[in-house]
């Protein structure tokens, strides 16, 4: 595994064929969390995956599709055409120098454009594969929530869950007050057409309350989840990736 922190002599002489793109985003996670959650939840998938498929690993880029945020003040959210186009040069750039496999990660569970954005390059372009770590997602947070002892954890953004992860990656920026409400289930049915800051309380869609946990243990869940979805999800990838390379390629 190499990165960009290595010289382009040494990512020449590996004989890497193998890059991984991940993508952040820079959106608010309640009052009290910091706005880079996704993008250092990115790289944690980004030196997973590339460590399993012995890859090239980019900077994650920090800005993604956060409409539903965008309302917050300091959320950045960019188009999907304008993502879409940029990762797009990424590849091609990549392609010329020698590069034939592709994997796309993203930190922020908003990113509708990443199957879509996938499939269409794989369709326009034949001498490469373009890959996700999608395969078994539902199973992978299943066996995290299990371990991390978060059985009937309720959130999609701003809750437990994301208090436990900063207080694994990040502590140093959190502040432990409760946040966060219960969100009328009816909510769900626009939870991708408007913006939340007229469906939450607080931009939280799930509930911290303080005192619950201490610190330590807080940040010792959040470890156990992250280490464990990560490690569910890049299950299989390397078989995937090259299986499906040969028969793009050859079959």
């Amino acid at each position: 595994m190499l990165s960009y922190k290595n010289t382009t002599s040494e990512i020449s002489n590996s004989g890497i064929d193998t890059a991984i793109i991940s993508v952040g985003a820079t959106e608010q996670f309640g009052p009290y969390l910091p706005m880079h959650l996704d993008t250092l939840i990115a790289e944690l998938y980004a030196n997973a995956y590339g460590q399993e498929l012995n890859a090239y690993i980019l900077p994650t880029l920090p800005f993604n599709t956060s409409e539903e945020h965008a309302n917050f003040k300091g959320t950045v959210t960019v188009s999907p055409n304008i993502l879409t186009a940029m990762l797009e040069e990424m590849i091609i750039n990549l392609m010329r120098q020698g590069f034939k496999k592709f994997l796309v990660c993203t930190g922020h569970g908003g990113s509708y454009w990443e199957a879509a954005f996938v499939k269409h390059m794989n369709y326009k372009y034949p001498q490469m594969i373009l890959i996700t770590s999608n395969h078994n997602n539902h199973l992978a947070w299943e066996k995290a929530v299990e371990t991390a002892g978060l059985q009937g954890l309720d959130e999609m953004h701003g809750g437990l869950l994301s208090v436990c992860t900063a207080l694994w990656l990040c502590p140093e920026l959190v502040k432990t007050k409760s946040m966060g409400s219960d969100i009328p289930s009816e909510n769900r049915l626009y939870a991708d057409y408007l913006g939340w800051d007229k469906l939450t309380r607080d931009g939280c869609w799930g509930k911290f309350e303080e005192g619950c946990y201490s610190h330590e243990e807080l940040a010792e869940k959040g470890k156990l989840f992250w280490t464990t979805f990560i490690h569910k999800r890049a299950e299989g990838l390397k078989q995937i990736l090259e299986e499906g390379y040969r028969r793009k390629t050859q079959g």
